[in-house]
């Protein structure tokens, strides 16, 4: 497995939602990109609301890791494309939950979504 260092040096603003600054690897094997994952389970469905449509990003960002063998604990890269202001703390709060203490590198940004009924998408890499 890679051996991942988190930096967050003090003379940069500590990150406040669940994330590190820098992440370095060493000893890796492989690395994953993770296509841009929308909110819809695998019959096409969208869930109704912000949070349960969070939950099905990370839930295929998951399956991704798992078809590779890998896990969130793998993460060292997450961006989260959000359509709304008022969706950051939601969306922090519910990624905090998935990846409990381990804290990759992260940007969050407002966009405009391909299909207007997903409110985000989340994008990503991993190491071993």
């Amino acid at each position: 497995m890679a051996h991942i260092l988190n930096h967050n040096p003090a003379a940069v603003h500590p990150p406040a939602g669940g994330y590190s600054m820098g992440v370095e690897l060493s000893q890796h094997r492989r690395l994953l990109f993770i296509s841009g994952q929308v909110p819809e389970a695998s019959d096409g469905a969208v869930p109704d609301g912000f949070e349960a449509q969070c939950e099905q990003a990370w839930r295929n960002v998951a399956e991704v890791l798992a078809a590779a063998g890998l896990g969130v604990e793998h993460l060292v890269k997450v961006t989260t494309f959000l359509t709304e202001r008022a969706q950051v703390v939601p969306n922090r709060i519910i990624r905090r939950n998935v990846l409990g203490e381990h804290r990759p590198a992260l940007t969050v940004v407002i966009v405009e979504t391909v299909d207007s009924k997903w409110l985000l998408e989340i994008e990503a890499i991993a190491a071993e």
